[in-house]
């Protein structure tokens, strides 16, 4: 049977979001914890960005390195020639997505008059060329707007698309609910339909401005199933995205795993680690400066908070009354402290002697202070909030791979 696998893009779309940003190495630290998850794929961010490139190169080298597992990198560029081969001359990135428009709306819509949608088949694959002659591995073809292509299901142009994306390479199609248009029904029939066609795995983005993120990836994915095919969900931690945000990580792999008709089925990745969802949903909830939200799936505060009298008994009685999953399979239930009395802290300012005394209280070795101590310093900058345990350990385990990921080319 076809698996669902995941394709996190929160170094992608997530930071796409307008007035909300993470630094290069938060970016990075996002990489590492969703190769801890077990995630299949993360959509790292832009090659073809000239202020990208160190971050890019850097985690490329960390990944050669075996810190992100198996996990695999993947950049995301226009579909367009010249960005591919931008992509590839300044960096090492063997695994691309590319992107263009595919609806009749955004045809007219972005390009005028100026281009056709004749025109939109010939650079998509005028791009895909350029990526496998590239030498890029694996190459996905992204169909914005996808849901809004064809008015009427016997229209063939988003058909037309993926066809002309697997003859000329084409490893994967992503079909884009862009402007979160569709519904369970319509998308698994669209997808379906599209696997079936085209034979390839399909990758199904969703996004949540009608509230069916979640609900559309699952959907999605399983249209691509039962046309014989595997599905990647691309999802975002805490559905962070453009607009109303995408498909939330932890609730796909809930939904997957959990629901009605799929837990029996064992169809998610069976490397997903569920465990990590806590750690992961609050470092980047932190890096974002936005709380997670009371009621969010899994690790809102009141995910497992049960005051109702009925639900109490219930829960007092057997927790199984009211809980579909437990607590200790996100990751939580740890009792957390914080310290009130006298604190040393490292950061942007600090110094040897106080950096040591944190470091040691995170049993952490150090065998250059003055190189430890720059590196902390500017990751404190770079980040501009005080820096977490695992940051801290993650600067002395890869300090030369830290130092570039932070450094930007000059202008």
């Amino acid at each position: 049977m076809p698996k669902i696998y995941l394709i996190d893009v929160t170094n992608r779309d997530g930071v796409q979001t307008s007035r909300i940003s993470l630094s290069k190495f938060q970016k990075t630290m996002v990489n590492y914890y969703l190769s801890k998850m077990g995630i299949f794929q993360s959509e790292f961010g832009f090659p073809a960005l000239d202020n990208e490139a160190n971050y890019i190169e850097g985690n490329l080298r960390l990944a050669e390195q075996g810190v992100f597992g198996n996990m695999i990198l993947e950049g995301w560029t226009r579909a367009v020639a010249a960005d591919v081969e931008k992509a590839l001359k300044l960096t090492r990135v063997k695994h691309l997505n590319i992107s263009i428009s595919t609806s009749q709306i955004m045809t007219a819509g972005k390009f005028g008059t100026r281009m056709t949608r004749e025109d939109v088949l010939r650079i998509m694959t005028e791009a895909v060329d350029a990526a496998r002659v590239g030498g890029v591995q694996s190459i996905g073809v992204n169909a914005e707007d996808a849901s809004r292509t064809d008015e009427r299901y016997d229209e063939d142009y988003l058909l037309r698309f993926a066809v002309a994306a697997k003859e000329h390479g084409a490893h994967r199609i992503r079909y884009c609910d862009t402007l979160g248009y569709d519904h369970t029904l319509s998308i698994h029939d669209s997808v379906e339909r599209l696997a079936k066609a085209v034979k390839l795995p399909l990758e199904i983005h969703c996004h949540n401005d009608l509230g069916y993120a979640v609900a559309n990836s699952i959907e999605g994915a399983m249209g691509a199933i039962s046309a014989g095919v595997d599905a990647y969900i691309n999802t975002t931690v805490n559905g962070m995205g453009e607009r109303a945000g995408n498909a939330d990580l932890v609730s796909v792999i809930l939904a997957a795993t959990k629901s009605r008709g799929l837990r029996d089925l064992k169809v998610l990745d069976e490397r997903i680690d569920l465990r990590w969802a806590w750690k992961i949903c609050n470092y980047v909830a932190d890096a974002f400066r936005l709380p997670i939200p009371i009621n969010q799936v899994g690790v809102g505060a009141n995910a497992f908070a049960h005051e109702s009298g009925i639900h109490a008994d219930g829960m007092l009685k057997d927790r199984h009354n009211y809980e579909l999953y437990s607590y200790e399979e996100i990751g939580r239930g740890e009792r957390e402290y914080r310290e009130t009395g006298t604190m040393i802290c490292t950061g942007e300012y600090g110094g040897v002697k106080g950096m040591r005394h944190v470091l040691d209280q995170l049993q952490i070795q150090v065998t250059d202070d003055r190189k430890t101590l720059k590196l902390v310093q500017a990751a404190n900058a770079h980040n501009q909030m005080p820096l977490k345990p695992d940051e801290l350990r993650f600067i002395v385990e890869h300090p030369d791979e830290v130092a570039k990921i932070m450094t930007v080319n000059q202008l």
